[in-house]
C-alpha cells in the first residue's frame, strides 16, 4: 500500500490563521477491508468554511479535531476496490480531506460518488458542479426564489459560488450584479460570466461609497442578495434593498478571524420586510441531484466558464488556503496532488 502524505491541524489559530497551524506528516495507507475503496486524490478543495472549523467554538459544524487530517472535498481515481460498485479507474468525488490517498467505506451512502468526466473536467466537480455550485443553486432557487427581471447581487462574484450564482440567475432572466476585488476579477465577471455589472470593492472601502456604487449599478434597487462576505458591504447592500427583498446568507468571510460583525442598520430588515435566511448546503442533500444536473448542463454547454486557482502539491495547501482567505485566489481554489 502506498505512503500517504497528510496535512493535519496541529494547533488552533489565535486570531488570524497562519501556516504553522498545520503540520505535514507521512503515514502508511492501511490494507483494504471488505467494502472499502482506496482513492488516489487528484485534486483537493480549499473552501472558506474550513477557517471556521479550525476554531474550537460553537458553530453549525463540529470543530476540526486537532492532530487529525484537515477535512474537505476531494476528487480522484479509484486505485483498488473491495466494493462491488467501484472498480479501479473510476473517477470519484468524496470527502477525503487534505491528503494524497483515502480509504473509504463505500457501503455508507454518500461517501463516494462516481462522476463522468466526458464533458465536465474532474476538477469542476469540486467547484461549479460540486458543493459550491449547489450552494449557489440552493440560495438562489430555494431562498431568493427569483422572478425574471429582478435585480440580484452577489458578493465574491468571481469565486466558485458567485460565478455559479451568476450563470444560474441569468438563466432565469434576472439582472445580475457582482461585487469582486480588483479590475481583472471584475472584467472576468462581466465579460466571461455575463454579469450585467460588477463593482470593485477595493474602489469603495466603506459603506457610504459602496452604497453609492450599488445605487448606480442597481438603479431599480436590489430584490435578491447572496451574501458571502459580511461587514460594511452587507451594510451597504441593505441600504439599497427593495421592499420584500430576500437575502441568502451563505458566508461571512470578513469575520472568520473571530472579530464580531455588527450590523449598522438592522432596522432596514423590518422597514423593507426582508426575508433573511442562513443556510448550510450539506443539510439539503435532497436538492443535490436537481442542482448538479442543471450545473453540469451549464458547464457542458459553455454557459458557465469556471475559473480555477491551482496550487501544486500537498505541501502547498496551507499557503494556498491562507491566500484564499485574503482573496488572492481567482475562482475556485484547488490543490493538485498528481
Amino acid at each position: 500500500m502506498p505512503t500517504n502524505r497528510q496535512q493535519l491541524l496541529d494547533n488552533r489559530p489565535e486570531g488570524e490563521a497562519v501556516a504553522s497551524n498545520f503540520k505535514l506528516v507521512s503515514s502508511e495507507t492501511p490494507a483494504l477491508q471488505d467494502n472499502q475503496v482506496l482513492v488516489r486524490h487528484h485534486y483537493m478543495s480549499l473552501d472558506p468554511y474550513m477557517r471556521g472549523r479550525m476554531n474550537d467554538a460553537k458553530s453549525y459544524a463540529q470543530p476540526q479535531p486537532l492532530g487529525q487530517v484537515m477535512q474537505g472535498g476531494t476528487a480522484g481515481e479509484v486505485v483498488e476496490s473491495r466494493h462491488p460498485k467501484f472498480a479501479a479507474g473510476d473517477k470519484v468525488v468524496g470527502f477525503g480531506g487534505w491528503q494524497e490517498y483515502s480509504v473509504v467505506d463505500a457501503s455508507q451512502p454518500g461517501m463516494l460518488r462516481k462522476v463522468d468526466t466526458t464533458h465536465v473536467p474532474l476538477s469542476h466537480y469540486l467547484g461549479a458542479v460540486g458543493m459550491p455550485g449547489v450552494t449557489a443553486w440552493y440560495g438562489l432557487v430555494k431562498i431568493i426564489q427569483p422572478k425574471a427581471g429582478e435585480t440580484l447581487v452577489v458578493t465574491a462574484a468571481s469565486g466558485a459560488v458567485g460565478s455559479a450564482f451568476g450563470a444560474l440567475a441569468k438563466a432565469r432572466g434576472c439582472r445580475v450584479v457582482g461585487i469582486a476585488g480588483g479590475p481583472d476579477k471584475c472584467r472576468y465577471v462581466k465579460e466571461e460570466l455575463g454579469f450585467d455589472a460588477c463593482i470593485d470593492y477595493r474602489q469603495y472601502p466603506d459603506a457610504k461609497s459602496m452604497s453609492a456604487a450599488l445605487k448606480e449599478a442597481c438603479p431599480g434597487g436590489i430584490d435578491g442578495y447572496f451574501e458571502n462576505v459580511g461587514g460594511y458591504i452587507f451594510d451597504a447592500a441593505l441600504t439599497r434593498t427593495n421592499a420584500f427583498a430576500r437575502i441568502a446568507l451563505c458566508g461571512m468571510i470578513a469575520g472568520y478571524d473571530g472579530q464580531p460583525l455588527p450590523l449598522a442598520n438592522p432596522a432596514l430588515l423590518l422597514v423593507n420586510r426582508i426575508k433573511l435566511e442562513g443556510f448550510i448546503v450539506s443539510e439539503h442533500m435532497d436538492v443535490w441531484p436537481e442542482a448538479l444536473a442543471e450545473l453540469g448542463q451549464l458547464v457542458g454547454t459553455g454557459k458557465l466558464k469556471p475559473r480555477e486557482s491551482v496550487a501544486q502539491g500537498i505541501e502547498a495547501a496551507p499557503e494556498a488556503f491562507l491566500g484564499l482567505l485574503k482573496g488572492k485566489n481567482f475562482g475556485k481554489q484547488l490543490v493538485k496532488l498528481i
